[in-house]
């Protein structure tokens, strides 16, 4: 995996209140490069940073492809690099600040499922390998009814899935399941990936990205301090034994315990358990308004 690909990559982005839509320009062929990669990071890094960002919703300026999948070349050519020192000796070269390994780019998916942003994938087409993993690194997938299929070909070229693919689409789905999808290499359709839990939502082509917004707005109500906690509960201590997974869980249950919003919500919840003379999740209407507003008012 070496350095950029000779078509630059572009993000546009627009904010949407306390969402962000993200439109990637892969290219021709919409391929996930090392320009891609280094993007993905940066935005990362930003939202994790900006209090006011709650969510991230990734979308394709290609007419047919959520994201092709990696730039082969990259790939490839990462592969023959290695190759050739071993047989010289070589050492390896020191990495310049635009390389991207495997290292690097599992880095930021783990990064992704591991902060207070609620990102969502509108699946508006098809994606393969990199590209898939991609999305299965978001916390929600919302797939086109037609014209879309997500799956995991790399058998078809005489590898395996690289970006955690084999890891997180197992953990979607199963197992079982992902084994052979990811020994056959024929993807997903949409009504296959929503049976299996692939996806979250299948929707008319022209919906998908207002339908991905909505979802983000909805789950980006809640406080990003706890998505955070919830996120890395699930995603790393649900693959944990269960001892060391309730370990985590009451680690970052203590954290936010003591946080200054959590304090005050919990404070703010007694009081109007006093005022109605009823818990306010049981008072009429009173859950669906905090479901709505993100917390009980």
């Amino acid at each position: 995996m070496t350095q950029r690909q000779a078509t630059p990559s572009r993000f546009d982005i627009e904010a949407h209140g306390s969402t962000l839509v993200v439109r990637i320009d892969g290219g021709p062929l919409q391929l996930f490069g090392v320009d891609v990669a280094l993007q993905l990071e940066a935005l990362v890094e930003r939202v994790d940073k900006d209090p006011d960002v709650r969510a991230v919703v990734f979308a394709s300026t290609h007419p047919q492809r959520f994201m092709s999948h990696a730039d082969v070349k990259w790939l490839q050519q990462g592969g023959a690099d290695y190759v050739a020192r071993q047989k010289t000796g070589a050492p390896p070269p020191v990495p310049s600040e635009g390389y991207v390994g495997l290292d690097r780019l599992h880095a930021i998916f783990l990064r992704m499922n591991s902060i207070g942003v609620v990102f969502v994938a509108a699946l508006e087409g098809q994606a393969l390998g990199l590209g898939a993993e991609f999305a299965w690194a978001c916390d929600l997938r919302v797939m086109a009814d037609t014209d879309a299929f997500i799956g995991q070909p790399e058998v078809l070229l005489g590898i395996m899935p690289g970006g955690g693919g084999s890891q997180r689409l197992t953990r979607l789905v199963g197992s079982h399941r992902s084994l052979v999808a990811i020994l056959d290499g024929k993807p997903f359709t949409p009504a296959q990936a929503l049976e299996l839990g692939a996806v979250d939502a299948v929707v008319p082509k022209a919906d998908v990205v207002a339908r991905a917004i909505e979802l983000a707005h909805h789950l980006g109500k809640r406080d990003k301090a706890a998505v955070g906690a919830i996120k890395r509960s699930v995603y790393f201590g649900g693959s944990l034994p269960l001892p060391d997974g309730i370990k985590l869980e009451a680690k970052e249950f203590l954290t936010l315990n003591v946080s200054e919003n959590g304090q005050t919500l919990m404070l703010a919840y007694q009081r109007r358990t006093a005022e109605l003379g009823e818990l306010p999740l049981y008072a009429p209407g009173g859950y669906d308004a905090a479901l709505r507003a993100g917390q009980v008012g």
